[in-house]
């Protein structure tokens, strides 16, 4: 199993370039299951999630071919297959974002449980709840297995703002009889991404970014060559990295629209960026202090559904936290286990309460030592990464898959910027 060796307390700068959203690029594979002509995808990060999609791709009867870096064609021509072999469903959560494509293209899709970050419950209710109102029927036995003979518009409440759910019901209602409209839909950037994409194929989607999304199916889709976004909770985590270790870092290829919500909370903490065009400069010499809300009261960030602060960076942002003078609340609301790596930061030195599976009171700021730990998930393992850098003395970070799977070329990048860092 590789690790990182780090030796911290160095200040990262200079200039790195956001990769593509992984969380885009996922369902935008799954979506070039719905036309038999040529996707090309570009900007695609090469990582271990986009290339296990990549694999259920290819299983399921399609070509994939690679035509430089981070550009993909793919063309799913034939005979489609049905079902996603157990191995590949189990290493991925994503591999659920077959089933609106399945479905749609040969009428049926039998998924083995999806695999992906232990970080508490997630359910997949939502998903079952569109596509049988779509006209789906759903089996669930030791794999989820959905059938339907023809799918028909419906007028859809979701009964949580689920991102995956939100993709998989608009997939299949692109080539759904009717109108669809999906009430309580997700707004991530990813999700505006594959709703772009899909509309470049020939879809209908109206209200792209809203919480209400108006899908009027289509005989069938063209094939389309689509660009993926920059990874904002990428772009979040090296604006992390750069003032939790006093670097002066310039990010390109941003999308900075998309980092509103993270703007605030990180505001909160006493940390700014200016921006230019898609460039992204996070100077050195921060103000990293605490901003009380009125009347001196400790202030609180807290995660959302878009457009609140993305929950992928609540990690990430507890460790910046711990370099910040003042006290300040971290709510996760959406995971109830992906707040327990903090025992690890309290080990470095961190000065942390935890006050329940969701809620963590951080006071700083503290200096951090080197410490032997294990990623349990991407975003914690980066947070973790992030430690390690603004840590003295050397860190050893195990199980660092965790942290490949949603991070590109992630050594050589922070190589590049100043860090101490060897994988082994």
């Amino acid at each position: 199993m590789s690790e990182y060796h780090i030796d911290g307390g160095v200040p990262l700068s200079g200039t790195v370039k956001a990769s593509g959203n992984k969380n885009a690029a996922l369902p935008c594979i799954a979506a070039a299951l719905l036309t038999t002509e040529p996707v090309v995808l570009r900007n695609i990060p090469e990582i271990e999630d986009v290339q296990v999609m990549l694999e259920i791709y290819a299983a399921l009867g399609g070509s994939v071919e690679s035509q430089g870096p981070n550009t993909f064609r793919l063309q799913m021509g034939g005979a489609v297959s049905p079902s996603i072999p157990v191995e590949l469903a189990k290493k991925i959560r994503a591999s659920i974002l077959f089933a609106g494509p399945l479905l749609a293209r040969t009428h049926k899709a039998v998924l083995p449980p999806p695999g992906g970050d232990v970080i508490g419950r997630r359910r997949l209710d939502t998903h079952f709840l569109a596509l049988t109102e779509l006209g789906a029927k759903v089996k669930t036995n030791n794999a989820f297995t959905f059938s339907a003979r023809s799918l028909k518009g419906a007028d859809i409440f979701l009964d949580e703002a689920s991102v995956t759910g939100t993709e998989n019901a608009v997939m299949a209602a692109a080539l759904a009889k009717g109108k669809t409209i999906l009430t309580n839909a997700a707004g991530e950037p990813h999700v505006q991404d594959l709703c772009r994409m899909l509309v470049s194929m020939g879809a209908k989607i109206e209200g792209i970014g809203s919480n209400i999304l108006t899908i009027t199916g289509v005989g069938e889709l063209s094939g389309c060559d689509f660009t993926i976004g920059a990874d904002f909770m990428e772009v979040g985590s090296f604006i992390g990295l750069a003032a939790a270790t006093g670097g002066d870092l310039h990010i390109q290829g941003t999308r900075p629209q998309d980092l509103r919500p993270a703007k605030v909370a990180f505001g909160k903490l006493g940390i700014s960026w200016a921006q230019e065009g898609t460039v992204i400069h996070v100077p050195k010499n921060q103000l990293m202090e605490v901003n009380n809300d009125l009347g001196g009261m400790i202030p609180k960030i807290d995660d959302a559904p878009w457009p609140g602060f993305p929950p992928d960076l609540t990690s990430i942002i507890t460790v910046v936290a711990t370099q910040v003078k003042g006290t300040v609340l971290i709510h996760e609301k959406m995971f109830e286990s992906r707040m327990f790596f903090v025992d690890k930061l309290i080990a470095m030195g961190a000065h942390i309460v935890l006050c329940d599976p969701h809620r963590a009171v951080v006071s700083g700021p503290t200096r951090l030592h080197g410490s032997d730990l294990i990623s349990p998930d991407v975003r914690a393992g980066m947070a973790m990464l992030i430690a390690a850098l603004c840590a003295n003395g050397r860190s050893v970070i195990r199980n660092v898959y965790q942290i490949e799977r949603g991070y590109e070329h992630l050594v050589e990048r922070l190589s590049a910027l100043g860090a101490k860092i060897v994988r082994k």
